[in-house]
């Protein structure tokens, strides 16, 4: 695994705002789902990956030896466990995209019937 840097993160928001912006400009929402899809996913999309992030940073502090160990300290690491918490609850998105493919399949099918023009 190449070393993590600020730059590759940066990059990986950058990303994400690319994502973003493209997404703005009314793309094909079948191509906006596909791309919007490993970001959502149930077990490795954004929330659950950056739920672990908090927790991990929250556990390095808590481990760190030079770190003070104080009260405002440990609040910190709470608001850090509790946000971890909040980010996790969102795994959850990935039914919004089967539900927005199982609408558009339909608008899709409706739209091609004759009868229903």
């Amino acid at each position: 695994m190449p070393a993590l840097t600020p730059e590759t993160i940066r990059t990986l928001t950058e990303t994400l705002a690319d994502l973003t912006d493209y997404l703005r400009e009314n793309p094909d929402l079948d191509e906006a789902l596909a791309l919007v899809e490993p970001l959502l996913d149930e077990y490795t999309g954004l929330p659950v990956q950056f739920a672990d992030t908090l927790r991990a940073l929250a556990r390095a502090i808590q481990e760190q030896t030079s770190a003070p160990r104080t009260a405002q300290v440990d609040l910190l690491v709470t608001e850090l466990c509790t946000a971890a918490w909040e980010q996790a609850d969102q795994h959850t998105l990935h039914y919004v995209l089967d539900d927005l493919r199982d609408l558009h399949g339909s608008a899709s099918t409706a739209e091609r019937c004759c009868w229903c023009r």
